[in-house]
């Protein structure tokens, strides 16, 4: 019996040693987790992939208006993960509104393992992580090895680096803000390779049933469920995929929001509020989104302001104080490399 405990033990010790720590250029890996880690809870729910964790400032959000948000996103997070995280977070508490990010309803099922693995390993075990496992796994992942992580990382001993240590005993710091990436570098918007035709624009079936789940998991809450295209020039958001959003939100009485269609309205500049050529926005184009979006969630959602509330506005301002220091920090970093311009007028 001994003997088994210390095995236990020793196998757990390892597991924690052995699992990414995510500290060093792909923090991603880390938003799941952090979750958890925030004690005040949300009016707004934001769902998707990285279009919604890199395009809208939850910072900004309560800085201007007060509302308290939190991302659940993931690189590349399918329909049916963003799913099970949203009933999990429902189990811990009552928005006022969630927003999902439609690009995810393009994707028909995950490129590598990786992907899952960002999205499942920080979330803590219920059914739905469970659920949420077998309906995105590839082919070749075993739940087992979800179980018990040294199973799946063992052969990553040559890679083990100071912090797998240090972070197997000490809870690692906080990389996104509310599930916000930051990223405040500036790399204006270029040409796109041009996307091959499709045959079939419809989107997969899957996707569908697990958008409706979303939806009738928010109906029978009583919580507006908004849906979401993020200003991100590529990949192509195509006229039938906005038309079948469109159709799916008049259908159901939904709020649908196309903010790539309405950029100019949002006051984007794809010359300056971009870090990766248009892909996703930077800092400086996320606040401008959330900047747009808080009046109308207010208005239209009564979300509510905080900032007279001691206890949340204690947390949200502390995470907005780090939120500033880590923008100051990275635009002095990128402009000692000329990724920004300090001109008249700039930024």
């Amino acid at each position: 019996m001994l003997a088994a405990f210390a095995f236990i033990v020793v196998f757990a010790a390892l597991s924690q040693v052995f699992i990414p720590k995510y500290q060093g250029a792909v923090i991603e890996g880390n938003f799941t987790e952090e979750y958890y880690r925030d004690p005040t809870w949300h009016e707004l729910l934001i769902i998707g992939n990285c279009e919604s964790y890199e395009n809208i400032s939850t910072m900004k959000l309560w800085e201007d208006f007060g509302i308290t948000s939190y991302i659940r996103g993931n690189a590349n997070q399918l329909v049916s993960q963003s799913y099970y995280l949203l009933m999990e977070a429902l189990e811990r508490e009552q928005p006022k509104a969630v927003l999902f990010n439609v690009q995810a309803m393009t994707v028909e099922s995950q490129d590598t393992e990786e992907y899952n693995r960002m999205v499942f390993d920080g979330m803590n075990w219920s059914r739905y992580k469970w659920e949420g496992i077998r309906a995105s796994a590839m082919e070749g992942e075993e739940m087992i090895e979800y179980l018990f992580p040294l199973l799946r990382y063992h052969s990553r001993w040559q890679d083990l680096e100071k912090e797998d240590f240090l972070y197997a005993v000490k809870e690692k710091p906080l990389t996104s803000f509310n599930g916000y990436y930051l990223r405040a570098d500036v790399r204006p918007a270029g040409e796109f390779p041009r996307e091959r035709r499709k045959e079939d624009y419809t989107f997969p079936e899957e996707n569908y049933r697990y958008l409706d789940l979303i939806r009738q998991a928010c109906e029978d809450r009583g919580i507006p469920l908004i849906l979401m295209k993020a200003p991100s020039l590529y990949p192509e958001w195509a006229d039938p995929y906005e038309r079948q959003i469109l159709i799916y939100a008049a259908e159901h009485g939904l709020t649908y929001w196309n903010l790539l269609a309405d950029a100019d309205k949002v006051g984007l500049d794809m010359s300056r509020d971009t870090y990766d050529e248009g892909l996703h926005l930077n800092v400086y184009g996320a606040e401008k989104v959330s900047a747009y979006l808080g009046p109308v969630l207010k208005e239209q959602f009564g979300l509510s302001d905080y900032r007279q509330d001691p206890e949340t506005a204690s947390y949200y301002n502390q995470r907005l104080a780090a939120y500033k220091e880590e923008k100051a920090r990275q635009e002095a970093e990128f402009a000692e490399f000329g990724y920004i311009k300090r001109l008249a007028g700039e930024i």
